[in-house]
């Protein structure tokens, strides 16, 4: 009678989530799916003291783990100073865009190379993670160009590689390239830390804690334990 009463009790939580079966089922096979994917990406910081310029480089290299992963797929064949300047495009794209554009006299040949490029790296950083987590990692507006180019297996079939290259090269036709070098940077720093773990003392010595504050309310995944920095900050403003 327990048994039965346990599993009664089960279904009716159940069915204020999921309308039949069928749904339940959907769920626990993606769930089950989830748990055999390596896992994502951790990050521990502590001892910001609100220096904020170089906490948002370490946020953006990913600590490392972006160049690393350059490193592994171009290693072979690109130089130490094409991989360098591929990373600090992702790291701050909309500033390397600009200096670009006053150096490069074919831009259409660069932004060709250097979407593909991008996509591979995007490829290789987002692989331990469902499509689902990652399509919905995109705010840009771009969501299902990137979804379609990150899934497609350009290479193995004539016709998938034509559609592959044919989406570049619309990209780039309709003068989108800057925008969706963005979209793609943003998804792989996005990707390149999954959760993020502060251990205190985002206060003290640095000028801008606030900042620091601020960027934090928007990262999408993180727990923090406060220091003892923080902690004489939190009460040296209530004794104002």
């Amino acid at each position: 009678m327990e048994n039965k009463y346990n599993k009664q009790k089960y279904l009716e939580l159940l069915s204020k989530e999921y309308r039949n079966i069928n749904e339940v089922t959907e769920e626990i096979i993606n769930l089950q799916a989830i748990i055999n994917l390596p896992k994502g990406t951790e990050m521990f910081l502590s001892d910001i003291h609100g220096e904020y310029e170089p906490f948002v480089h370490i946020l953006n290299n990913g600590g490392g783990i972006i160049k690393s992963k350059i490193d592994s797929i171009f290693g072979n064949t690109t130089t130490e100073k094409e991989r360098a300047t591929l990373a600090t495009l992702i790291y701050y794209p909309e500033e390397k865009l600009k200096l670009v554009k006053q150096k490069k006299q074919d831009l259409k040949e660069w932004y060709t190379i250097t979407l593909y490029r991008l996509i591979e790296v995007a490829q290789k950083i987002s692989s331990k993670y469902t499509r689902s987590k990652v399509r919905k990692a995109i705010n840009s507006g771009f969501e299902y160009v990137i979804d379609e180019l990150l899934h497609s297996q350009a290479g193995n079939e004539k016709d998938k590689e034509k559609y592959y290259t044919a989406i570049i090269k619309t990209i780039i036709d309709l003068e989108q390239a800057e925008n969706f070098i963005i979209a793609i940077s943003d998804l792989i720093k996005r990707m390149a830390i999954d959760h993020l773990h502060i251990l205190g003392d985002i206060f003290d010595r640095g000028q801008s804690p606030d900042l620091v504050i601020e960027k934090l309310k928007k990262f999408h995944s993180l727990d923090m334990q406060w220091g003892n920095h923080d902690i004489y900050w939190m009460g040296a403003s209530l004794r104002e």
